[in-house]
């Protein structure tokens, strides 16, 4: 999953920005709605955390666009204002879920994970292939019932190849999901990750490699 911040405020944008990234979720920070819009255009992404009241373009004129272009992200709007009629203004306009400053982290988190698992092609909440279970909401890989310890970007990851089914992912399709736009398009990153994924979830090998296409799952 990733995901665009849309907050003005500078502290605010960095806490979401840093927490994210701790949970595995790579996050982009812009300011201000013209430029959020800029790179909606460019970027695929996941969810939207937006602030209502950004500069520029306002964030309800935001949530309007994103409707009329057909763009299949969701939006998770925040605003200081807590009471019932801006709830149901942020979700009459176009928003998937509302949640009021101040907020609990980890519940903000939880939230965008349940708005990931709404998208168009639905999943359940555990993920499997072989002897190997992935419970996407409590971040728990199970191997042979056996947990397997992986960091925030090995589940990340390992949740993209999970909800491909078997189809192959290229190098850039998890640089863009899995990592933020601040990356380096030439790193190796990948290769890294995927190479301790595939020792850590051990044998009999799961994740393969499709010479000059990619990576995906399947059992041996």
């Amino acid at each position: 999953m990733r995901v665009l911040v849309v907050e003005d405020e500078k502290h605010m944008a960095r806490v979401l920005e840093m927490g994210l990234r701790k949970e595995g979720i790579p996050a982009d920070v812009v300011h201000d709605g013209t430029t959020a819009l800029e790179r909606l255009a460019v970027y695929d992404y996941d969810a939207v955390l937006l602030d209502r009241d950004v500069p520029g373009v306002h964030g309800d004129e935001i949530c309007r666009r994103i409707v009329a272009m057909g763009l299949a992200c969701r939006i998770l709007m925040l605003t200081a204002a807590g009471r019932p009629g801006d709830k149901v203004d942020g979700l009459g306009l176009g928003a998937d879920d509302y949640l009021a400053k101040p907020f609990d982290f980890p519940e903000l988190v939880a939230r965008l994970r349940a708005l990931y698992r709404r998208t168009p092609m639905a999943h359940p909440p555990v993920l499997a292939v072989a002897d190997l279970t992935f419970d996407t909401h409590r971040r728990q890989v199970l191997r042979a019932g056996a947990e397997i310890r992986l960091t925030p970007k090995e589940l990340t990851v390992l949740e993209l190849l999970l909800r491909a089914e078997g189809g192959v992912l290229s190098t850039e399709y998890l640089l863009d999901k899995a990592w933020d736009a601040q990356t380096d398009s030439h790193t190796n990153a990948v290769r890294l990750v995927v190479h301790t994924l595939r020792r850590k979830l051990g044998e009999p090998r799961l994740v393969h490699t499709a010479v000059n296409a990619g990576y995906f799952l399947r059992s041996e």
